[in-house]
Parts: structure tokens; C-alpha cells; sequence
């Protein structure tokens, strides 16, 4: 589905910029108008997209990026480990967790406008330390009270993320089974273009003032 233009410019703040979903995003952002700012590493900072301003610091460390966020942003948080397994429990702890926990910290601080983040379709059958730790960054945006959207995307594919095409066929069937219909809807797949445009509907269309949106696979992929 393609975008309509949008009249409105915002200021965007998108953690985890030069990333597999990050690049895309901040490029799309800003062939929109809209004013985009990225927190990197020092050593990141030639990677963002053309017309992306860069904030140097650490996802995982409010402090170090704090001062740089305001009142009008839309915090975008992509920060989180890449080609998540059950195996990367750990990394999980390490790096998704706290990356989400300092970008809610930083948004309450300024007040902002409204906070993006991207979690995880659930329940779900496998995946629970993932499961787990977005949850809980679902939990702190919560207790927080900011304005937020929540997307719960299952698999994201595109360059490098193909292998779950083989599961095609298996979620034709499983949508065909009544018992198993709306999981199959909810832990279904998405394209990165499709995750890129609901992250861009996201930012231009936020929800009412101290309320949660929560977007789930079938209108990510609308």
C-alpha cells in the first residue's frame, strides 16, 4: 500500500537509525519532510541515511542522549538485537531491555509528543525470552503514561530475513483451520516495506494524548 502525502512536518528521534529497518525508515522519513534525528555511536555516524541529522551517544544510557530529546519529538525505538533466536537470551537482557527502558526514561523526561516502539506479536508458542523482555518494554511505556504506539510484528522479511518464506504454505493451511485462524493472523508475516510504511503511519498519525495504540500484524500489513 502506498502513503498519501502528508502536509505536516515532524520532529522524529529514531534510535537504532542505521539498522535493518532503521536505514529504511529514517530514509523514508525524510523524503517526506519530515526533520529526522539519529542517536549513533561515534563510529556509526557516516552510516545514517542522507538528510539525517546525527546525535551521538548510548541507546542503552538515557543520560547520554537525554538532553537532545523534546517536547515535540516522536521517539521512533528500534534498538534491539539483530536475527533475535532462543538462543540470544542473554543479548536480549543485555541490549533490548535496557535500550527501551532509557528511551522511555528519556521521552518522560521531555515530555514527548509520542513514542514508537516496535515489539513482538503474543502470545506465541516459541520465542519467550524475546516475548519477554518486549513485553516488559510494553510494561515501562505503560507505567510511564506516555503517548505511545506499540507495533507487534512476528517476522519482518526482506534482504537477509527470506528463510520464513517456506512457511507460506503452513499459514495458507492454518488460516484455512478455524482453532487456528487467528494465531495464524497474528503471528503472521510481513514484508519490511509493509513494516516501514505502518512505522511511517505511526509517526504521522499518533493517537490521542496519554493513550496506547497497540498495531498488530493484520493492519501493519493494511
Amino acid at each position: 500500500m502506498s502513503l498519501s502525502s502528508t502536509s505536516t512536518s515532524r520532529d522524529v528521534f529514531v534510535t537504532g537509525a542505521t539498522g535493518y529497518i532503521g536505514r529504511r525508515l529514517t530514509a523514508a522519513l525524510v523524503a517526506r519532510g519530515h526533520r529526522v534525528r539519529a542517536l549513533v555511536r561515534a563510529q556509526s555516524a557516516g552510516h545514517v541515511a542522507p538528510g539525517v541529522t546525527t546525535v551521538v551517544g548510548d541507546a542503552l544510557d538515557s543520560a547520554t542522549f537525554a538532553p537532545s530529546v523534546t517536547s515535540a519529538d516522536t521517539i521512533v525505538h528500534l534498538v534491539g538485537t539483530p536475527h533475535p533466536s532462543p538462543s540470544k537470551a542473554a543479548e536480549f537482557q543485555r541490549v533490548d531491555l535496557p535500550s527501551i527502558l532509557a528511551s522511555v526514561a528519556a521521552a518522560r523526561k521531555a515530555g514527548a509528543a509520542h513514542l514508537v516502539y516496535v515489539s513482538v506479536a503474543h502470545p506465541a508458542p516459541m520465542m519467550h525470552a524475546y516475548i519477554e523482555v518486549r513485553s516488559a518494554g510494553e510494561r515501562a511505556i505503560a507505567e510511564a503514561g506516555l503517548t505511545a504506539t506499540i507495533l507487534r510484528p512476528w517476522y519482518v522479511l526482506g534482504p537477509g530475513h527470506r528463510w520464513p518464506y517456506l512457511l507460506v504454505p503452513f499459514y495458507a493451511v492454518a488460516r484455512l483451520m478455524p482453532s487456528k485462524r487467528v494465531a495464524a493472523e497474528r503471528l503472521g508475516l510481513v514484508t519490511i516495506r509493509q513494516m516501514v510504511d505502518a512505522l511511517v503511519r505511526a509517526v504521522e498519525s499518533p493517537p490521542r494524548p496519554d493513550t496506547i495504540r497497540i498495531v498488530e500484524v493484520p493492519d501493519i500489513r493494511r
